[in-house]
């Protein structure tokens, strides 16, 4: 019978030779997700022997991984700014990049007081509700055209234990009903709109690494033929639903930050400005609505 110690070293080389890049750490990350043991305690009792179930139930994810299964997808875990959420193929995976954009968003809520976020294609609600959890007199809405995501994005709500300030609607970009006028009353203004839309490419789809291109919804990667297509339908409207000073906040693809920054200049936004993640990339679009009412809209 072998102990776990050799058990994780088989995990490791199946997926070495699978190509997987981070084989080491998907094969421990996988050892720990089935044994539910801390990496101290694997440390201390690596010798112990692994029983013929666990050994079979390691296996059967270690080939499943090397077939380019997302990790999260097995384990259904993921995390961002430091909380566990629930994800699964109707979602796109949570990435560190994007975390630049949430704690860019909690910087400037730190002038507000109770202040409303618009999370538009909010997916797994990685986002929003991070930033519920770090604010507790934040609220906010999470849209996204997908049904399936948004039950990911309400247990995830449920989990954080943030359900009661966060409120979820399918629609696609600001066509629910939800957004529109209805019954004399027009639609809610918020502090700020904050969104993470498809911004690759078409042509460029497949070009991504197979975890990706495969096993994330294409829903919430194609940003049609250039990729600036969500930029350029969430910004025509962004105005009608930020109140005066409010914010239009994006994470973007490394490449596109003039182009996003122009089309939001184009759209009346003031104080246009990019920021860069961990790696000197360009990767976060923000800019200010001054604007009482709305202005000439970009087509």
């Amino acid at each position: 019978m072998r102990t776990l110690e050799a058990l994780l070293k088989e995990g490791t080389g199946l997926l070495r030779e699978a190509g997987i890049e981070d084989a080491a750490l998907d094969a421990w990350l996988l050892l720990e997700f089935i044994t539910g043991k801390s990496r101290a305690w694997f440390f201390a009792h690596g010798e112990e022997k692994a029983g013929e179930e666990l050994c079979r139930q390691y296996h059967r994810l270690i080939m499943t991984r090397a077939e380019r299964i997302p990790l999260q997808h097995l384990t259904h875990q993921a995390y961002f700014m430091g909380y566990e959420l629930y994800v699964d193929e109707n979602v796109l995976i949570p990435r560190q990049d994007t975390e630049i954009l949430a704690e860019e968003a909690l910087k400037v809520l730190k002038t507000k007081k109770n202040p409303r976020i618009l999370d538009m294609c909010t997916g797994s609600g990685c986002i929003l509700l991070s930033i519920l959890a770090e604010r507790e007199d934040v609220s906010g809405v999470g849209a996204d055209i997908s049904p399936k995501a948004l039950e990911v994005a309400k247990r995830n709500a449920d989990s954080l234990k943030v359900e009661k300030r966060a409120e979820f609607v399918e629609s696609d970009i600001f066509c629910a009903s939800f957004f529109r006028q209805k019954d004399g009353k027009v639609p809610e203004k918020y502090d700020m709109l904050i969104s993470n839309p498809p911004y690759i490419a078409t042509g460029e789809l497949d070009c991504l690494m197979e975890e990706v291109r495969l096993h994330d919804p294409v829903t919430a990667l194609d940003g049609r033929e250039d990729g600036l297509y969500f930029y350029r339908r969430i910004t025509q409207q962004a105005g009608d639903y930020l109140k005066p000073g409010g914010m239009l906040a994006y994470e973007i693809g490394c490449s596109q930050g003039k182009e996003v920054s122009a089309i939001m200049e184009s759209a009346g936004f003031d104080e246009v400005k990019v920021l860069q993640d961990l790696a000197g990339l360009d990767r976060v679009v923000t800019g200010l609505w001054n604007k009482e009412q709305e202005t000439d809209k970009i087509m």
